[in-house]
């Protein structure tokens, strides 16, 4: 069996960090759990160096003296799902957060993109059973607040390109849109023979998916679409905390969003090309009326 790698972080060295971050104590932030923190954080940091041999002792700690323990004493709780913590990181960080996000993506896309973001923090993809949060890939080395602002533009940015990779590929020439235009109707005022048919589809399998949910997420999906309530709005109506509201509607979202593409892909058997094209139409318009289905009670 190969030897163990060697350890970095000493506890001795977690604990002392763990004093300066000075985390309340209803955290329950231990030293083996900052230990972890700390771990990933100098490996990181080590990591792209072409060294023969580990960082020695003084390196390690010269590096540790760098970071931000506070903000990282406050990821490494919000990743372990610590209550406390994550009100404190959504008192202390929300406002800013939505305003970096709408002058990032403009009023109209900004409070979505800031509200996206906690289901990331919070962790909702599972990998080998172990919940995963966004939050253990911070590192410490800039604030909390900075990387969260870079986090979201990198957000920005990938939705930007994702509905530009739309566009390519029925575009090869990839540019001016002539291959798209090809394909559809000339614009003699005839409508495009597909749309209705997959308007259709997806119409169905939204439905179908916002049925299959269980009747408390599909209220906290009527009141952030239909009614717009904010997240401290449906948070108080519900009896939880805005950071449960946001973390519960973006689960819900994605659990919709899996349904519905399975169902296109398997029950309707339509291709990457054709699944993207339904997104495509119904986001030039949204022509759905979910309130019933939303609103619907099991």
């Amino acid at each position: 069996m190969p030897p163990s790698p060697p350890q970095f972080v000493s506890i001795e060295m977690a604990e002392r960090l763990l004093l300066a971050a000075a985390a309340p104590s209803d955290w329950n932030l231990t030293a083996e759990q900052f230990q972890i923190t700390l771990e990933r954080s100098v490996a990181r940091r080590f990591s792209g160096e072409r060294v023969k041999s580990y960082p020695d002792s003084l390196a390690v700690e010269k590096y540790l003296d760098t970071l931000h323990a506070a903000d990282l004493g406050l990821a490494c709780a919000c990743s372990a799902g610590n209550d406390p913590a994550w009100e404190y990181f959504v008192a202390t960080y929300r406002s800013q957060l939505l305003r970096a996000a709408c002058a990032i993506a403009g009023e109209s896309g900004g409070r979505e993109l800031a509200d996206s973001l906690y289901g990331e923090l919070f962790g909702l993809r599972e990998s080998e059973g172990v919940r995963r949060s966004l939050f253990d890939y911070f590192h410490g080395r800039s604030k909390l607040g900075t990387w969260l602002h870079a986090i979201l533009a990198q957000r920005h940015v990938d939705e930007f390109r994702r509905a530009r990779n739309m566009d390519s590929l029925d575009d090869p020439e990839g540019g001016d849109g002539s291959g798209i235009a090809q394909k559809l109707p000339a614009s003699s005022g005839s409508p495009d023979p597909e749309r209705e048919p997959y308007l259709a589809m997806m119409q169905a399998a939204v439905e179908q998916a916002l049925r299959a949910l269980e009747p408390r997420d599909r209220l906290r999906l009527a009141y952030y679409y239909v009614e717009e309530l904010t997240l401290l709005e449906i948070g108080k109506l519900l009896g939880e905390h805005e950071a449960t509201a946001s973390r519960k509607i973006e689960r819900a979202r994605q659990d919709v969003r899996r349904s519905v593409e399975a169902a296109l892909r398997g029950e309707k058997k339509l291709s990457e090309a054709q699944l993207l094209l339904c997104y495509e139409y119904a986001r030039e318009e949204w022509p759905f009326d979910l309130s019933r289905v939303l609103s619907a009670e099991d």
